[in-house]
Order: C-alpha cells, then sequence, then structure tokens
C-alpha cells in the first residue's frame, strides 16, 4: 500500500506541477532503461584508450582558470591532440563560456568558430551580469576566433553546413538539446573524415551521463553510431571515421596508466 500511496502523491504532485514531469521523464535512470532498451548499449558507449588514439599523447593546455563550469584539462587536451592528429583546418564549437576551450584549439587550428547564448538571452534567464560579461572572456581577442551568438535549438546554421573538419558540442545537457546539438553538428561537418566530440558525456570519467548520451544518439545517423566512443580518462564522447580498437566501460577500474602535470600560473 506504500507504494500504491507513494505513486498517487506523485500524480497528485505532477497534476498540481506539471513541470516535474520533465524531471521524472529526465531522470538519470529512466534515460539509462531508454539506452539500453532502444540502442542496446546498457554499458554505455564504447572505450577507446587515448594511447590507441595517440600513441605519444601529450599536451600542454592553455589558458586553463581553474574556475567553476570548466572543461577538464584533459578534455582541452583531447582536443588539441585531436585537431593536430587529423590537421583540422576548421573548428566549430557549441558552447563558449569563459573561451578556455576554443583558446586551446585556435592555438593549433586556423581557423575558429565558437557558438553561445547571447548576454542578453543570457541575462534574460535571470543570470546575473558578472556571469554574462564572461563569456568568450579567454577567446574574444582572438584573430583566428569568429564568435557567433544565438540560440541553437533556433539559429539559422545554414551557411556554416560542411565547412568544419572538427566540432565539439558542449551546450545545454538536456536530452533534446543535445540531440538538435548533435543534429547540428553533423551538418556542420566538411566531410566523411572530420570529427565530432562531445563534453558532459560523463558526469565524471567514468560515470556516463544518460541523460546527454540518450540526446547524441537520437541526434546522430544511425549509420554512424557505431563509430561512437567514450574516450577512456576523459568526459568526451567523440564521432571517428573510422572504427578503433575499444572495450566496455570498467567500473571502478584499476589505474594502468597515468599522468605527469606541470602547473604555471600566469597573471593576467
Amino acid at each position: 500500500m506504500k507504494k500504491i500511496a507513494k505513486a498517487l502523491k506523485a500524480l497528485r504532485l505532477i497534476a498540481a506541477n506539471p513541470y516535474l514531469l520533465n524531471a521524472v521523464l529526465n531522470n538519470e535512470t529512466v534515460k539509462k532503461k531508454e539506452v539500453a532498451d532502444k540502442y542496446g548499449l546498457p554499458d554505455g558507449l564504447p572505450v577507446v584508450d587515448l594511447e590507441t588514439l595517440f600513441p605519444d599523447f601529450q599536451q600542454q593546455v592553455s589558458p586553463y582558470s581553474y574556475l567553476s563550469g570548466m572543461t577538464l584539462p584533459i578534455d582541452l587536451a583531447l582536443l588539441k591532440a585531436v585537431a593536430q592528429k587529423y590537421q583540422a583546418q576548421s573548428y566549430f564549437e557549441i558552447g563558449t563560456w569563459r573561451g578556455e576551450s576554443v583558446a586551446n584549439v585556435a592555438a593549433v587550428v586556423p581557423q575558429c568558430t565558437t557558438f553561445n547564448l547571447s548576454k542578453e538571452e543570457i541575462l534574460s534567464l535571470g543570470y546575473p551580469q558578472e556571469y554574462a560579461s564572461l563569456h568568450a572572456f579567454f577567446s574574444e581577442k582572438l584573430p583566428n576566433v569568429t564568435q557567433l551568438w544565438g540560440n541553437s535549438l533556433t539559429f539559422d546554421f545554414s551557411e556554416h553546413y560542411g565547412r568544419y573538419d572538427l566540432v565539439f558540442v558542449d551546450g545545454d545537457h538536456h536530452s533534446e538539446a543535445v540531440k538538435k546539438d548533435t543534429e547540428t553538428a553533423f551538418k556542420l561537418v566538411r566531410n566523411d573524415h572530420s570529427i565530432i566530440v562531445w563534453h558532459d558525456y560523463g558526469s565524471d570519467t567514468e560515470t556516463v551521463r544518460w541523460s546527454v548520451l540518450s540526446g547524441i544518439l537520437d541526434g546522430t545517423p544511425a549509420d554512424k553510431r557505431n563509430h561512437l566512443y567514450h574516450v577512456a580518462n576523459t568526459m568526451c564522447a567523440i564521432y571517428l571515421p573510422q572504427e578503433v580498437m575499444s572495450h566496455p566501460l570498467v567500473p571502478f577500474e584499476k589505474p594502468h596508466r597515468y599522468f605527469d602535470i606541470d602547473i604555471k600560473l600566469q597573471k593576467i
């Protein structure tokens, strides 16, 4: 009877507050079951090791602020390594924030474009002026970076279709938004050799963020889903033009690699 009482209480709450239905539908447990049932991926994407992609992996990450909302240093290093290995000449990212990711990539890619909500729309969502003004802080003065403003759910990207060797998706992380940004990403790429990277595929480097994975899978063309991987030790998923050696995610994996990290403070 307790379960029935709880169910009735939940239904009453949802009836009185319909927005709560979104919390139920976007629950990670619900999304995990959806992904398992629809795509047969109960453990998430297959994992590709960094040394499989880059046998001599070594990168310098700069700038990096160690402030809230940051991409991990290893994720930025991954972007730079991908750009260099695949000789990317053009880069597009959805989600600028402080501009650290595009600033890092701009060091190795000649032409970079980054896209974010306008500062006016950020303010309209109730965020403070201080937060809005920090967007593109590290990238706004770089000569090879073009900043676009808008909402990726409604923006007309058509003039950018088919132009980019590397696309980074790091916008709204709700499933429907990830789906739309993923569909856009596959239109932005130049050709079959182009790469797409998604941030926050994991809530950490070993835990799948099922709402994001659901959006990635729903937005990826069916014939390309078997080229999706989670890059080990990162919070990123990646689309590669070729199949690579991979393995299932191992929870609480015993470390079989480590990284050397040099940190140097720079004043602004």
